[in-house]
């Protein structure tokens, strides 16, 4: 089974005897790594039906042994890269040793592909679950490989999003940004701001049921994700995106009259009173109890589309609410659009949304981060939104990024090469955004996410090397195996020759 994200090397020796996980099999561990130990052996029992213990390493009887342990261990001298990790197979059993606990983390999920796609599949039934003798060595290229899920144009319940965790973990991305409000809703319970859920939460795009999260909800999000060694990142919305807001608490709208629920799907028309200190107080709450809440390093400010706000209260606004931001701990992240300011917080992480080809002006606002002092996401939306239709169907998604957006097209661009002046070292790492206007429920969630989310891994993860589009589709159809024992509504392009 070939890899995907693309190691850093991987070697197989076909002519050697294979792993062969058996009933008889124990998952051994560094205590650093048991959490990760629990969640493989959970997975791998739900489809093989084998009990697979878990215990410490240096516990094992040589009576006992048949030569089918999995040992999962932590050695920081592998590697300075955090998530790096050493994979191989043997008749002797599995041994994955990661620099850190991201790296045993990473080095599961790579054992789950090389077993049968099955592995993926609820009591899969009796099969050989064999991997030829294999050594893998791999270490990822940035720090910040990420999705996006919008649940404030329409909401996903925890098990929904947890469901999604997993998905992209498999694929060694490690950070979900989780877009929390927008004009349409508000999906998280503020203590003291009742009305944030009582009125914003209650509607959604269309009309539908609204929804949110409680603290406890949101802290088992967190746990989850944690768990499975993904940092979850919150986005408040703010000036603009803030329609939820203002039906809620109308006095933080600059002519203090109440707005109607919005359940439709423009942008650019709200904006938070910007010269009004009520404003910098509740956000001042919003981001401490956030902060509180969140242990990642990072909190998400928006700032894109904010029409309604002069320029000169958005430069003023950017420069306040980052400020807000980093005296709670916290290191802001925010659309480029906030790079028009130039006395952002120290270390502000802009996020691009504009195309692989920058359209006038988007480049500058960019750089401007790096300029002072920050890295960047990128996320060019011709390439990594995952909510653009496919051009073979136009069931769901939307087509403003430079129309429907090819597998072939998401994966094929470089993140050092949009732009001039951002290199390696200014960019912290890549997120896929799914917006949510035209995303209702799972199955078109899964419909416009996978493949193209397979693109956004290999690009952050796998070293650079000039795109190579052939091998990428052969080893994305062999991928997708594991997506149909999973039961993962993905869309089978024309572009790929899938496999049964």
């Amino acid at each position: 089974m070939s890899l995907l994200p693309r190691p850093v090397s991987q070697t197989t020796d076909a002519s050697a005897p294979p792993f062969r996980l058996s009933a008889h099999s124990v998952i051994r561990t560094d205590p650093s790594a048991a959490t990760t130990a629990r969640i493989l052996a959970e997975a791998l029992r739900a489809s093989t039906g084998f009990a697979l213990p878990v215990e410490p390493i240096g516990t094992e009887e040589v009576v006992d042994s048949v030569g089918t342990d999995i040992t999962l261990s932590i050695d920081p001298s592998l590697s300075t890269t955090s998530g790096a990790y050493r994979l191989t197979a043997a008749a002797s059993g599995v041994e994955i040793v990661g620099a850190d606990a991201d790296g045993v983390h990473h080095g599961t999920q790579t054992l789950r592909q090389l077993l049968p796609p099955d592995n993926w599949a609820p009591m899969a039934g009796a099969q050989d679950w064999i991997i030829t003798a294999t050594v893998v060595d791999d270490a990822p290229r940035f720090a910040y490989r990420g999705a996006m899920l919008d649940v404030a144009r329409h909401f996903f319940t925890v098990a929904q999003v947890q469901r999604f965790i997993d998905q992209i973990a498999a694929l060694k991305l490690n950070h979900l940004h989780l877009h929390l409000t927008d004009d349409q809703g508000w999906r998280l319970e503020i203590a003291g701001w009742p009305e944030l859920t009582r009125i914003g939460a209650a509607t959604a795009v269309g009309g539908g049921e609204g929804g949110s999260y409680s603290a406890d909800d949101y802290r088992a999000i967190i746990e989850y994700a944690t768990a499975r060694r993904v940092t979850i990142v919150p986005e408040i919305d703010v000036p603009g995106h803030t329609n939820a807001v203002l039906a809620a608490y109308p006095e933080l709208n600059p002519d203090g009259v109440a707005r109607e629920p919005y359940t439709g799907t423009e942008v650019g028309f709200s904006s938070l009173d910007i010269h009004a200190e009520s404003t910098y107080e509740f956000l001042d709450d919003v981001f401490t109890q956030l902060a509180a809440m969140t242990p990642g390093p990072y909190l998400h400010l928006g700032g894109d589309e904010a029409l309604a706000t002069p320029e000169a209260d958005f430069l003023h606004f950017a420069r306040r609410v980052s400020e807000l931001v980093a005296t709670t701990g916290k290191t802001a992240i925010a659309w480029h659009e906030f790079g028009a300011s130039r006395e952002l917080a120290s270390g502000t992480i802009g996020q691009y949304w504009n195309y692989v080809s920058p359209e006038h002006g988007h480049a500058d606002k960019l750089r401007s981060f790096v300029d002072q002092g920050g890295q960047v996401v990128m996320s060019p939306a011709d390439a990594a939104y995952l909510d653009m239709q496919y051009p073979d169907i136009a069931t769901a998604g939307l087509t403003w990024a430079d129309g429907p957006t090819s597998v072939e097209r998401s994966a094929v661009w470089e993140p050092t090469d949009i732009v001039e002046g951002v290199g390696e070292q200014d960019i912290l790492g890549v997120e896929a955004p799914l917006w949510t206007e035209t995303v209702p429920d799972v199955q078109t969630l899964e419909f416009l996410v996978f493949p193209r989310i397979a693109s956004i891994a290999e690009i952050g993860w796998s070293e650079r090397r000039a795109p190579d589009w052939s091998d990428f589709r052969v080893r994305l159809a062999e991928l997708a195996q594991s997506w149909s024992a999973a039961g993962i509504a993905f869309h089978r392009s024309p572009e790929v020759s899938w496999l049964d």
